[in-house]
């Protein structure tokens, strides 16, 4: 039986802000920003590919702003999440990490945004400080997603308790003998 702070882990703090027991917000909100800058490092290489890049390098641009508000989005419902564990736990402090890298992917990109403002409109290729930036961004994303994962995984954070979990696999939806909404 989990104890009462993994269970308070599984609430929401706000269920209108932060999304309902057992479907929280803030995972499919970070699809946004983790696309769109996957995606723009495709295209800040592929600049380099093509006969006139400068339409790729804008588009880069554009999804790295995209990806900015997207992240802003997301942090505020991943940070609702964070008042839900209880301090001084792994899970707490591995959700402390998983902020502050994305405080930081998400302030680089703001760099790397500004960096590249109007460097576009000559029609030429992503500069390689942009294109490192960016890869070094994505790859620090990529751990923080690793960490995400591991609170979602591991530690449980906002996820359904077992018995909940366990309506999904009650052939015809039954619980305890009583029919249960899909």
């Amino acid at each position: 039986m989990p104890g009462e702070s993994q269970l308070q882990a599984k609430r929401p703090v706000s269920a209108l802000l932060a999304g309902p027991y057992g479907h929280p917000f803030h995972p499919i909100l970070v699809t946004v920003p983790i696309g769109a800058w996957v995606v723009s490092l495709v295209f800040d290489i592929a600049s380099h590919v093509v006969h006139r890049p400068g339409f790729l390098a804008q588009s880069s641009q554009w999804l790295i702003a995209i990806g900015v508000i997207g992240a802003l989005l997301a942090a505020m419902a991943g940070f609702l999440d964070l008042f839900a564990i209880p301090a001084g736990t792994r899970a707490f402090r591995t959700a402390l990490v998983h902020m502050t890298l994305n405080l930081l992917v998400t302030a680089a990109y703001v760099v790397n945004f500004l960096w590249r403002q109007g460097d576009y409109a000559d029609g030429g290729s992503v500069g390689t400080g942009g294109i490192v930036l960016s890869a070094l961004s994505v790859a620090a994303l990529a751990v923080s997603g690793f960490l995400g994962g591991k609170l979602a995984y591991r530690y449980g954070v906002r996820v359904a308790d077992e018995d909940t979990q366990a309506e999904g696999y009650t052939p015809g939806g039954r619980r305890n003998g009583t029919r249960t909404a899909v």
